[in-house]
């Protein structure tokens, strides 16, 4: 029985430089940095400079990086690595990971990208669950150490860049069916899953990526600083810059100082990140002071983008440019993404080309009328292929050809989406829903608030309260106490969504990606 068509309200919005349908060739992911030799071979394709000082450590052209890709690729063929092989990566960004990837696509691997700031058990953990064969990292700490407990052989970072300046092979066969990274889950909602994404997904994402926002051959200079390690820095700040030669700024660390100052001494076009990075530079004193005209379209996800601070840094920069997409993991990553000129703020945007998406009852799985609540799910060329090992888990989120995503959103008439919340982070009160965002988007309106995250806390008497955690913005530590809080947010939302505990604190935990872990906070309030 052939399924019901999807109806796309979106396409009446669509952007009109972008067709609804694009083309995909059937190639390897390797292809994305192989297709500019061409054209701009002479092109720096990658700066790698100190997150803080910006002093240059290593510039490399486009035809210098292919060549160090493949040299590389020819050492970890001498290491035994060969169609499917597994190889781990525990570096930082920068151009040795960069290398990395296209040299393991290049003989034929499959590339396994771990946190170099994780502890040594959370690295062995992951890359034990991969099947790793070798392990490329930083010698003498944690991914050296992570290789040792499971007797893996170990490349240093320094060995490795010396394996650049091998001679070239011919690249390993590999179809574009098969897995070219197994992607971690950050673990947020439970233990970190292996993602098989294949060469297609990736090849489709970064077309998809670039043809959305615009890329223009030859002519981008692209802040990449969040992680490559992580499913939206591979993409939005490796893959998608590469394939449309632009110029990489790549630095191991944000600060927000050092990112603003990129931003204009390179005139940069293209700055993507995720929210706490875009608060961070709203509330650094040189970083509001910097020039930002350069700029073209600028994207965020990972996490919920607080409408006031869209409408802040576009503020700053004196236009729209700041546009909320969403993704995860398991789409390679993106899957939406806001016009750039008929952004919607609160909004994750619309459907990508050739993506379709529902949303259906949380109990029944039925699809829901618009503007009600229900699980996102989505279909489309860059799904990933399943879970690594898993079965099980492969087949209760991917059904009858979509992804089940554990978000909650809502369409409106014109196709935009927006996410509720996590399916699973939704607050129990007294018989009540509440979702978390919509109390921390009261408490961003307040004028004090820098940062903040919304948590169910286990409750004797309603089953859970609505607890916050706040970061106040620099000075205002004296000025604003939880009773303001709370006064303010009762004036905004019904009595049952005012938070019942508010804490302050200097900082708040985030993953390796930037998101914020609310799931760490859950926990540590429910310990008290």
């Amino acid at each position: 029985m052939r399924a019901a068509p999807v109806a796309r309200p979106w396409h009446r919005f669509w952007p009109a430089h972008v067709p609804p349908s694009l083309a995909y060739p059937d190639v390897p992911a390797w292809w994305l940095l192989d297709r500019n030799l061409p054209r701009f071979s002479g092109r720096i394709a990658v700066r790698e400079l100190d997150h803080e000082t910006l002093a240059e450590r290593r510039a490399l052209t486009y035809e210098g990086l292919w060549r160090a890709a493949r040299g590389a690729a020819t050492g970890l063929r001498e290491r035994g690595v060969g169609p499917g092989t597994r190889v781990g990566f525990c570096l930082p960004n920068s151009a040795g990971l960069i290398v990395g990837y296209y040299a393991t696509w290049w003989a034929g691997g499959v590339v396994v990208p771990a946190n170099p700031a994780a502890r040594e058990a959370e690295i062995a953990g992951q890359l034990d669950d991969a099947g790793v064969a070798l392990v490329v990292g930083a010698g003498g700490g944690a991914a050296q150490a992570a290789a040792e407990r499971l007797a893996l052989p170990f490349v240093d970072a320094a060995a490795f860049a010396a394996m650049e300046a091998l001679p070239p092979a011919a690249p390993a066969g590999c179809a574009p069916a098969d897995v070219a990274v197994l992607l971690y889950t950050g673990g947020t909602t439970g233990a970190p899953k292996g993602a098989m994404l294949t060469h297609r997904n990736i090849v489709a994402n970064t077309v998809q990526f670039a043809e959305w926002y615009a890329f223009a051959p030859g002519d981008e200079v692209s802040v990449s600083v969040i992680p490559m390690f992580h499913s939206g820095g591979m993409s939005g700040v490796m893959n998608v810059p590469l394939s449309a030669g632009a110029t990489l700024l790549v630095m191991s660390r944000f600060a927000a100082a050092a990112v603003a100052r990129a931003v204009g001494r390179y005139r940069a076009t293209r700055l993507f990140g995720v929210p706490t990075m875009f608060i961070a530079l709203l509330n650094d004193e040189v970083a509001r002071a910097a020039d930002y005209s350069s700029l073209r379209a600028c994207r965020t996800n990972a996490a919920a983008l607080p409408p006031s601070v869209k409408a802040a840094f576009d503020g700053l920069v004196g236009r729209e440019v700041l546009v909320e997409g969403y993704g995860l993991t398991e789409t390679s990553p993106l899957t939406h993404a806001n016009p750039i000129h008929r952004a919607k703020a609160g909004s994750i945007g619309v459907p990508l080309p050739d993506t379709d998406a529902r949303i259906v009852d949380l109990e029944t799985g039925a699809d829901v009328g618009r503007g009600a609540p229900g699980e996102l799910l989505i279909r489309g060329p860059q799904v990933m292929r399943g879970y690594w090992d898993r079965p099980e888990e492969t087949a209760a989120t991917l059904r009858d050809g979509w992804l089940r995503t554990g978000d909650v959103a809502v369409m409106d008439d014109e196709g935009y989406f927006a996410i509720v919340d996590r399916k699973k982070d939704v607050i129990n009160t007294a018989g009540f829903k509440v979702w978390p965002r919509e109390v921390e988007e009261a408490l961003y309106a307040h004028d004090a608030v820098k940062v903040a995250v919304v948590v169910g806390v286990p409750d004797g008497y309603r089953g859970e309260a609505v607890t916050a955690f706040v970061v106040l913005k620099d000075g205002r530590a004296g000025q604003c106490d939880e009773r303001t809080l709370v006064e303010f947010c009762r004036a905004r939302l019904s009595t049952y969504k005012v938070p019942r505990a508010i804490e302050f604190r200097d900082a708040l935990p985030v993953s390796g990606a930037g998101k914020l872990l609310r799931r760490a906070l859950r926990e540590q309030a429910a310990a008290k």
